[in-house]
């Protein structure tokens, strides 16, 4: 099925399409002057900078309060998380794909060349989606090597699969049940990064993490996991997960300033088996238990850059003031670096530790993006850990110097009336109660240096007119849980940001 739907992208044309996922640095000479940077949305900016990046300028590009004058009934969801960003191919303008995470579908967002978006709707709903979806990449074949194709993670338990869904395709195929691909495993999954085809010529080479809390699922907790096929084959490849060579599984032996040998072992017949199935085997070969890995990024710049691969452990507690033993509470950034002829071997090392600065440092790591000198650290503070110190951040984390700042919050305004009413329907008053889902490096896409947009789940902001924003009749929000159904989002863009 999989082979006929890349050859069935071959046949519509689609050529030239760009993609970020923080792309490279090459600015060119040229800036495009039809952009239009002006606020779109009548919502302000859920975000501020912080100390130190005064410089950067940020604008609304969408919220879901907004009425899109091409198709004025739609609904731009809830928790936009992953997204991908591209050019138009049948236009002058850009599309941008996202995931809206607890409605379980994937909106596309149309805009002219200036930047203002025109329609919407959705390419999957609910009863496509399946799952709740949350990060996602765009794989293109100028990047990536293949494609176009969306590859967005399915994460509502161990039986959850990646779908590879056509950006293009028709809003009637939005409840397709048959887009998802096995041969990348069954796992609770956040996100599956294709490397560029540059890293490994001739390959792709599929990294995914589990986001798998130890009390709740399998004793082989949260794994990274590879996919390694020829290029664009998304059927016929291997699976492998990542062990320590010294067999040691527990992820807090690792600590800031060691490196450690690692390697990707095989998962034998894991197209084939259950996810269950998946995670006994991947314990039984000693793969490291990590404590929910919830995104991963590779660097951008050469090939060597790109073998260079970031992931974040999020973190857990049972009780919000003690950690689960063997697994990080505050949570945790990886570097793994690959070796050149083999990506099934590498060295690991801790890079960012949020356990040494509780409450201060890293809270909850969920998205990352990087770029050529930075890791963007966006987190994931709903855990409502009572010793946190501040809101929802994200950190820009230096490479060179390994360094981490502060760089963005959320603007809360916790003690304005006025914004609570329109903003804050359940009354969520504490720390981390907003999070962050993508953020996107869209300078090359538009002809404009150094602009990245970030995804806002802004979880107080509740009204029922946001229901059923997929129409698949299933996100109705009435009670309980599901009254995160009835959740405004966001994206803004940012403009200054340092690559």
């Amino acid at each position: 099925m999989k082979f006929n739907f890349l050859k069935s992208i071959a046949l519509l044309g689609i050529t030239s399409i760009s993609v970020i996922s923080c792309q490279n640095d090459d600015e060119g000479d040229k800036t495009n002057k039809n952009i239009d940077f002006t606020t779109k949305s009548k919502v302000p900016a859920f975000v501020l900078a912080q100390p130190g990046f005064e410089n950067l300028q940020i604008s609304t590009l969408i919220s879901t309060t907004d009425i899109l004058p091409e198709s004025p009934s739609f609904i731009y969801a809830g928790q936009p998380d992953g997204a991908g960003f591209m050019k138009n191919p049948n236009g002058d303008g850009y599309i941008m794909i996202t995931n809206h995470e607890i409605i379980q579908s994937v909106s596309r967002v149309y805009f002219d060349k200036t930047l203002k978006p025109l329609k919407g709707d959705y390419i999957v709903d609910a009863v496509g989606g399946q799952t709740r979806l949350c990060s996602a990449t765009l794989a293109t074949p100028e990047i990536h090597g293949f494609g176009p194709i969306f590859l967005t993670a399915g994460e509502s338990g161990q039986e959850s699969m990646v779908h590879g869904i056509n950006p293009l395709s028709m809003a009637t195929d939005k409840n397709r049940k048959d887009r998802v691909l096995p041969a990348l495993g069954k796992a609770s999954m956040e996100n599956a990064v294709p490397l560029t085809k540059e890293a490994y010529p001739g390959k792709s080479v599929i990294i995914m993490g589990e986001d798998q809390l130890y009390e709740t699922s399998h004793a082989s907790a949260g794994q990274v996991i590879m996919y390694v096929s020829t290029v664009g084959d998304l059927n016929n490849g291997k699976l492998y997960a990542l062990k320590r060579n010294d067999n040691v599984q527990v992820e807090t032996t690792m600590t800031v300033g060691n490196s450690f040998d690692v390697s990707f072992v095989e998962i034998p017949n894991a197209k084939n088996i259950t996810g269950a199935e998946i995670n006994t085997a991947v314990n039984n070969l000693k793969a490291i238990r990590f404590s929910r890995v919830e995104d991963i990024d590779y660097r951008k710049g050469s090939a060597k850059n790109n073998r260079e691969v970031y992931f974040t452990a999020t973190g857990q507690s049972t009780d919000k003031v003690n950690p689960v033993e063997g697994y990080t509470m505050w949570g945790r950034v990886y570097k793994l670096v690959l070796d050149e002829k083999d990506p099934l071997k590498g060295k690991l090392e801790l890079a960012v530790e949020g356990d040494s600065t509780p409450g201060t440092g890293v809270i909850n790591p969920d998205n990352l993006c990087v770029t050529e000198n930075y890791v963007y650290i966006q987190e994931d503070g709903d855990s409502f850990y009572p010793a946190a110190k501040h809101d929802s951040y994200i950190w820009q984390y230096n490479i060179a110097s390994k360094t981490n700042k502060p760089w963005l919050t959320m603007n809360h305004k916790r003690t304005d009336a006025t914004w609570n009413t329109a903003y804050n329907q359940s009354g969520e008053m504490r720390f981390g109660s907003w999070e962050y889902g993508a953020m996107e490096d869209i300078s090359d896409v538009i002809g404009v240096p150094n602009t990245f947009i970030v995804n806002i789940h802004p979880h107080t902001w509740r009204k029922d007119a946001f229901k059923d924003a997929d129409g698949s009749g299933i996100n109705m929000g009435a009670t309980g849980s599901a009254q995160s159904q009835l959740e405004g989002g966001q994206t803004v863009i940012i403009r200054n940001v340092q690559r």
